[in-house]
């Protein structure tokens, strides 16, 4: 038996399908209904003529990591736990839901699993957890610090790690993720999906930093390939690319078939930008879309190493082209 949390988001969905080829039970947890709707239509993109059958073999069950009784009762019997729920903000007011979810509710994953001797846990991080300074080429030796402009959400995927590593020393065997942003088929609305959205509508201006990318389908393979392998106690990152935002912005146009951005924008600009939406916010009592936080990441440069997992499993990542390519072509209204 195998138990995923977070199956309704884009990297948990890739997952499910990827187990459901071969597994014949699996339980996953879900919220909203309609993110089940969703998966259904990931299946039919990726298998159009047999996605019931996988589809089918998943039973999902109503609930979240923050409810112990019921992580408790559902992980009974598995063998295999994938965690991938998690909250993902970067506005100041979330940090205590952040920590909710991502610190407290990885905590109850990893109880629920030492309590049950799961034989593995997969747990999905991501490169805010690792650190690192703009400019450097950034591994898993990478220490990680604890900044005055280090995010919530940095934080709280930091102390989540923590958590998982923990259960390794009460004899937990568990491997950890750490994806960068990542594209592929999904919901134009929602993740990190939205950049197709933003370049659809043919914005002329580009942020001058850089990012890396990976492929959905790459890392929910990596994952099953290291929870089938006899590797544990480790953590790797899950990179398929570096790149600028004005290459990343520019591949999606030339796929989707609109102008693609060619005027950089200034930090004085989007700074300008961000207190004007956070003072019309302020008045309205909503909140800004634009943090201090998120403008940091247009201009920072972080580039990643993908040598540890591509060497551990002799794996070879989507580029950037193909990764663009399958999140137009798998959008999912």
């Amino acid at each position: 038996m195998i138990f995923v949390t977070g199956g309704t988001g884009m990297l948990g969905a890739h997952l499910l399908f990827e187990l459901s080829r071969e597994n014949e039970h699996i339980r996953a947890l879900y919220r909203s209904t309609a993110k089940i709707n969703q998966v259904r239509s990931l299946f039919k993109f990726y298998n159009p003529d047999d996605w019931k059958t996988q589809f089918d073999r998943i039973k999902w069950v109503e609930g979240d990591i923050l409810d112990i009784p019921l992580l408790i009762e559902q992980i009974e019997g598995s063998t295999n736990v994938y965690h991938c729920a998690a909250l993902v903000s970067f506005h100041p007011k979330d940090f205590n839901a952040l920590i909710k979810v991502n610190r407290e509710g990885t905590e109850n994953v990893v109880n629920a699993c030492l309590h049950h001797h799961v034989d593995k846990l997969c747990y999905v991080s991501s490169t805010a957890a690792i650190g690192g300074l703009s400019g450097a080429t950034i591994d898993e030796n990478t220490k990680w610090k604890n900044m005055p402009d280090t995010s919530g959400y940095s934080t709280t995927k930091y102390s989540a790690e923590r958590a998982v590593w923990r259960g390794i020393e009460e004899g937990l065997k568990a491997v950890i993720v750490n994806p960068c942003v990542i594209l592929g088929a999904g919901n134009w609305n929602e993740s990190s999906l939205t950049i197709f959205k933003t370049v659809q509508k043919g914005i002329r201006f580009f942020p001058p930093g850089s990012n890396a990318t990976v492929d959905a389908r790459d890392v929910a393979t990596i994952m099953v390939r290291l929870m089938q392998s006899e590797i544990h106690s480790e953590r790797y990152l899950c990179i398929g690319s570096n790149q600028s935002f004005k290459e990343l912005m520019t591949v999606i146009a030339n796929e989707i078939g609109v102008r693609a951005p060619s005027k950089k924008v200034s930090r004085a600009l989007v700074t300008f930008v961000r207190r004007i939406k956070s003072f019309f916010a302020w008045i309205s009592g909503s909140r800004s879309n634009i943090t201090k936080e998120t403008v940091d990441s247009l201009f920072n440069n972080k580039a990643y190493s993908n040598a540890k997992i591509s060497e551990a499993l002799n794996f070879t990542f989507r580029d950037l082209q193909e990764q663009v390519r399958n999140g137009v072509a798998g959008r999912i209204v």
